[in-house]
């Protein structure tokens, strides 16, 4: 039996037509296209995405020009709902040129921007759209996650909860708001704003995004009054100096859980969250709560893994208490190493130095001033990522993964990358967070420019990085690992938003 939701759609696509046919031949053209628009708001509302888009193509291709402005609008942000980056961004830049003075339109565009992980631009539109109208949700909602990746984080509060009171039936200000009261350990409230966001949307919508908002409800209420992410002795002076090892490219220090033995730890800003094995899980008595998603370099792409909460976690000298943590399980097989336990200071909301040569690894929230040779404007919108710029034509995000071994851009930077002579691509097995990369190859000659930083004619690893950039929302364009930061002291300035290099 159809549902009620597609019996909805084939009346108003039956009622639509007629009205059409009545229309005098002149107009019809012009009100076929109307009425697309009409269903793709329609489908998109009922989560069909891919028919919401079609209709919608047809209305931004035979529209007219105030026609073709509305069908833009809704292609643009359902592209970026299925993940289409490049295309919402090409449609958005085209909608802005037809209509520059509509404000709805330049905050589009900043989604489209986001989506492509250019985070500074996506910003600049955000505000030019509140320029035009000042309470315009969508601008306030695009803010507030600007606002919350340069860690202004009570801002982004303020900016997301004025999206929702200027049009509380939008889900999807109700998961910005929830986004931003969840980094700014605001749990409880998060909880709330995860579940208005569930609410609101159509009872036929399971989609990933849907099932992992449920469960981090159910994750953020398990919590009940307890501060996440307590730190010991915290407050601007909070300054922790940590030794560290370098095994293997990675950097280990060790690490306490609920107050048991050491165990190594990798120091990887690559991570969300602090992960551990299921092997130490059980060992320490970290009990799972619920399933969430995650994903990264490899096969398997997605997968669904264990959430649960440490009591405590010491590193060094700093302890942490009610860490949300990742658990690895059901474990990859068939790798070649053991999946490792791991934290990140970004994570945990802290500025961190890594002095490679000295093998000191400083933790705060105020840094200790370094001299600087770079000083590259930090994002941290689930990771901390910085702005490149491939063959000299290409700006892309990228992320900076002290877990990671060495420079890589993904299948889809590659793509948008300004044709070259044909040159040897190397077969290379890979293997990340998410298995073996079979596809993973060794493409050189290849210029890199972080700011002033110029790689010119280097070697990267070329991967595919589908599965993280549909989860973390932007197309990611590359991972910058251990190679290129260990020839510097590397500071995470959160602070400041800063990305700090210091040749050691």
């Amino acid at each position: 039996m159809a549902s009620p939701s597609r019996v909805r759609v084939v009346l108003l696509t039956l009622v639509l037509a007629a009205l059409a046919s009545s229309w005098p031949a002149a107009r019809s053209e012009s009100a076929a296209a109307e009425i697309q628009v009409q269903l793709g708001d329609l489908l998109f509302r009922e989560t069909q995405y891919t028919e919401a888009i079609e209709a919608y193509e047809r209305a931004w291709t035979h529209g007219s020009r105030g026609v073709r402005v509305k069908a833009g609008r809704g292609l643009s942000r359902t592209l970026v709902r299925v993940a289409e980056f490049r295309r919402a961004r090409e449609v958005a830049g085209q909608l802005v040129a037809l209509a520059p003075d509509d404000a709805e339109a330049q905050a589009i565009y900043g989604d489209a921007l986001w989506a492509a992980g250019l985070f500074d631009d996506a910003e600049a539109r955000y505000r030019d759209a509140l320029a035009l109208v000042r309470d315009l949700p969508r601008g306030r909602s695009g803010l507030a996650r600007a606002l919350a990746s340069r860690n202004r984080l009570d801002e982004a509060v303020d900016a997301a909860a004025a999206a929702v009171a200027a049009d509380p039936r939008e889900p999807e200000y109700h998961h910005a708001l929830g986004f931003v009261q969840e980094r700014a350990r605001r749990y409880a409230e998060a909880a709330v704003a995860y579940a208005n966001y569930i609410n609101l949307l159509p009872n036929r919508d399971k989609s990933d995004k849907v099932v992992w908002a449920r469960q981090q409800v159910r994750f953020l209420k398990s919590f009940g009054d307890k501060r996440p992410l307590g730190i010991a002795g915290d407050g601007p002076d909070l300054v922790h100096v940590i030794p560290f090892r370098l095994v293997r490219d990675k950097v280990m220090v060790p690490g306490r859980i609920n107050g048991g033995p050491a165990v190594d730890f990798v120091l990887d800003t690559g991570s969300e969250l602090a992960v551990v094995s299921k092997k130490v899980a059980e060992r320490f008595g970290l009990r799972p709560l619920v399933y969430t998603l995650s994903a990264g370099v490899g096969q398997a792409g997605l997968r669904g893994l264990q959430l649960g909460r440490m009591d405590s976690l010491q590193i060094g000298t700093l302890k942490i208490t009610d860490v949300p943590s990742l658990i690895k399980n059901p474990p990859l097989r068939d790798l070649p190493t053991r999946e490792a336990e791991s934290f990140s200071p970004v994570a945990f909301g802290l500025s961190a130095s890594i002095d490679y040569r000295r093998r000191v690894l400083i933790l705060a929230r105020h840094l200790p001033e370094m001299e600087a040779e770079v000083e590259l404007p930090l994002r941290t919108h689930r990771l901390a990522t910085v702005r490149g710029v491939v063959n000299r034509e290409s700006p892309v995000p990228f992320v900076v993964d002290t877990g990671g071994e060495v420079i890589s851009i993904s299948r889809t930077t590659l793509q948008q990358m300004p044709p070259v002579a044909p040159v040897r691509r190397i077969a290379l097995k890979v293997y990340g967070a998410s298995g073996w990369d079979p596809d993973a190859f060794l493409l050189p000659g290849v210029h890199l420019a972080f700011d002033q930083v110029q790689l010119a004619n280097q070697p990267v690893v070329v991967l595919n990085l589908d599965a993280p950039s549909l989860l973390l929302g932007y197309d990611l364009g590359g991972i910058v690992g251990h190679r290129f930061l260990s020839r510097y002291t590397v500071g995470f300035d959160l602070e400041r938003s800063l990305l700090r290099l210091s040749r050691s």
